[in-house]
């Protein structure tokens, strides 16, 4: 098994939008449609108003997340990790690599939405300090929404 690293990459790069297809395509099991259709543009992680970062197998990506400017805040989106690869820490350690880098670019909190129908990115974030808020963003008035923040 290839060691698995974290690295920041141009959202618009082809293989990490080959990966969001399949981010969509499990949002979309769990959700129906087309899994999420929150507005976002290519530009959105670009530093200094965002990032985006991968993990890499050494022979594939098997997981991202991003961070997006939202007023003073960091908005976490796409936190996503491949089938493969979870059961090993992979989502706790992209997480972290988000928080270090918006709080690196002056970010006070890191906020973001989930869905009731993802239990174990509820469990992370919990674990990781997350509290509830109230919700905000695309689907703010969803019912299975969940919106969280931490103080970064």
């Amino acid at each position: 098994m290839h060691e698995i690293k974290i690295r920041m990459v141009d959202f618009a790069d082809p293989a990490v939008q080959a990966l969001l297809v399949d981010v969509l395509n499990e949002l979309s099991e769990r959700y129906g449609g087309s899994g999420d259709d929150t507005p976002i543009a290519t530009d959105d992680f670009t530093p200094p108003n965002g990032a985006f970062f991968v993990a890499d197998d050494g022979g594939r990506l098997v997981g991202c997340a991003g961070w997006r400017r939202h007023d003073e805040d960091a908005e976490l989106k796409r936190m996503f990790t491949a089938k493969s690869a979870r059961k090993r820490g992979l989502g706790r350690r992209l997480l972290t690599a988000i928080e270090e880098s918006a709080r690196a670019a002056g970010c006070r909190r890191l906020i973001l939405e989930t869905g009731d129908r993802q239990p174990e990115a509820i469990a992370l974030y919990q674990t990781a300090g997350y509290a509830r808020i109230e919700d905000f963003g695309y689907y703010k008035d969803y019912a299975d929404v969940l919106s969280f923040a931490k103080d970064l």
